[in-house]
């Protein structure tokens, strides 16, 4: 298992669940079956997470694109976050989790609408990490809503063109507050983001791993983790300005 510097750890870590229906069919099982599983190994990473003090960590649980598998497929998912949500109520509690959901929530269907408000809001108080689920969501949708609610401001004239900067656009996101991801995470082989974070990953290292997400557990956190410490993030600057400024 790699090491990891507890102290130079990612604040925020974004990852693609991908692989369940692939681990689904290699243990010759129904598709549903992979996301059960899949879920075994969500919690296991929000408990190691948490454990080590990570401060965000953002799933791509539900995808826009999803809504257009078959409807038992989307059925059954909807009820496994159903389950998650309340059988994990009690852990996030006990372990200082919030729990945040971005996308289309309103897109959700109403008894898991209620249960996902009820569960952020029993968790409101928490402070030791933020579990943000992304239901409903894509990264492009995201945008475009930004875009429609600043036109609005604007026309209103409660915000002026010339005032649009990166940072007030961050501002009208689905993670409006949240940090960037310095790190994402997609398993299962794939190279792609998959319209996942399309703003906010504009600086986020990426890691790859041919892993799929029912078999990802420690090492494979740590393993990204490592690969992520061993990186320099210059932000589009040199290594001798970085250094310059360190030392300075």
């Amino acid at each position: 298992m790699a090491d990891i510097d507890l102290q130079k750890l990612p604040r925020h870590i974004a990852i693609i669940m991908d692989g369940n229906g692939r681990w689904a069919k290699q243990h010759a099982l129904g598709r549903i079956m992979g996301h059960q599983k899949g879920v075994e190994a969500v919690r296991k990473t929000v408990r190691l997470c948490r454990e080590i003090g990570i401060q965000y960590l953002t799933l791509y649980a539900f995808s826009v694109e999803n809504w257009l598998r078959p409807d038992q497929e989307v059925a059954a998912l909807m009820q496994i976050l159903r389950q998650y949500l309340r059988s994990e109520l009690a852990e996030m509690m006990e372990n200082d989790i919030r729990l945040h959901a971005i996308g289309d929530i309103d897109g959700l269907q109403a008894p898991v609408r209620k249960l996902l408000a009820e569960t952020m809001a029993r968790t409101a108080g928490n402070r030791g990490m933020v579990l943000n689920l992304a239901l409903s969501y894509g990264g492009q949708d995201e945008i475009i809503r930004a875009v429609r609610r600043i036109a609005e401001d604007v026309r209103e004239g409660t915000l002026a063109a010339e005032d649009i900067t990166r940072e007030s656009f961050a501002a009208y996101l689905y993670t409006a507050g949240i940090p960037d991801p310095d790190l994402l995470i997609r398993t299962s082989g794939e190279f792609r983001i998959s319209n996942f974070l399309l703003w906010q990953s504009a600086y986020t290292e990426f890691y790859f791993t041919e892993v799929l997400w029912p078999d990802f557990d420690k090492k494979d956190l740590f393993a990204a983790i490592a690969d992520y410490q061993r990186r320099e993030r210059r932000y589009g600057l040199t290594s001798e300005q970085l250094q310059k400024g360190a030392s300075s």
